[in-house]
């Protein structure tokens, strides 16, 4: 959801979203094969990043050459990293020019997902690999990064942009660098889905926005967004600011998809989620926050493929992408 600074921001995330009962079947023979692959993955992984794979149509283009990353910070070891600003955060980041995500191990555990205790190992566990994942790539762009605080809710609290239990279930408050979700509640809000990758995706896409943050965008995004005239000229910004959250998750899944394996099933479910978290049809322009089923499918898919964060560049791309 739109990532807040502070305020009681209306609820971006819509209706709520189709029963999924299947229980993800990660057991304990995926990881036994994740593992053995994972370092075959390792080991090809520099030259995968070369490669010039057909992305979507009217994306931006972006590096497909992983660089050194000594030299991809542009700085002498002995400088500070120093975090992007301006428009230069928003169409030129450095993070766009770091090339694919390292596939570093994720193993998950299983998940019982009406059991809070379960949920909250679970989403510890994943964001820890997060947590790593983008370490490693901002090093590679030489920009500053701390990670972002965790709020796995059970009982009512307060955060610097809105209270919860929040009607979204989750939420990324830039404010405090926090990620906020109730164990309970995200389980309500998705009718008792029992898949993982749904929290899986959900957890990613939220810690999207902190990566928007940590790499200089969102403040000149917040900054541009704030002189529109009216609302709907406003969620021209902010649906570019979900779709890229959603395509920086599905370079994630993509990138741990050895250890964390994505079966079709979980893609297509994936998909599905994606397709429920867009803007309903028949929404006005003021209620249009989130892009289309289309877009939001097109988005995560793409990073999925690509796993590389200069493909998720939805600032410089045709308007129809981003609709």
């Amino acid at each position: 959801m739109e990532p807040g600074y502070g305020g009681g921001d209306a609820d971006p995330r819509g209706a709520r979203r189709p029963a999924r009962r299947r229980a993800r079947g990660a057991g304990a023979l995926y990881w036994a094969i994740g593992a053995a692959a994972l370092a075959l993955v390792v080991l090809v992984w520099n030259v995968r990043t070369a490669e010039d794979d057909s992305g979507v149509s009217g994306v931006a283009a972006h590096s497909t050459t992983a660089p050194d990353p000594a030299a991809s910070s542009g700085a002498d070891a002995d400088e500070a990293p120093v975090r992007p600003a301006g428009e230069q955060a928003l169409l030129a980041n450095p993070l766009y020019e770091t090339g694919r995500l390292a596939p570093l191990p994720c193993p998950a555990p299983e998940l019982e997902a009406r059991d809070p205790a379960s949920m909250e190992r679970f989403l510890d566990a994943v964001a820890d690999c997060l947590d790593e994942t983008w370490q490693t790539q901002f090093e590679r762009a030489g920009i500053p990064f701390d990670p972002p605080s965790r709020v796995f809710w059970t009982e009512p609290g307060t955060s610097p942009c809105r209270a919860y239990p929040s009607t979204a279930g989750a939420f990324y408050c830039r404010a405090s660098k926090s990620i906020y979700i109730g164990t309970a509640d995200v389980v309500d809000k998705w009718n008792g889905a029992e898949d993982s990758v749904v929290y899986a995706s959900l957890l990613a896409h939220e810690y999207g926005h902190h990566v928007q943050g940590e790499s200089g965008l969102l403040d000149y995004y917040h900054e541009q967004r704030r002189h529109e005239p009216d609302a709907g000229a406003q969620n021209v910004w902010t649906r570019k600011s979900e779709l890229q959250a959603n395509c920086l998750a599905g370079a994630f899944l993509g990138s741990v998809a050895v250890s964390y394996p994505l079966a079709e099933a979980d893609r297509e479910t994936i998909r599905e989620d994606a397709a429920a978290t867009a803007d309903r049809q028949g929404s006005t322009e003021a209620e249009r926050t989130h892009g289309s089923a289309a877009n939001s499918v097109l988005w995560i898919e793409h990073g999925m493929e690509r796993q590389d964060p200069g493909s998720c560049n939805t600032w410089n791309v045709d308007a129809g992408l981003v609709q």
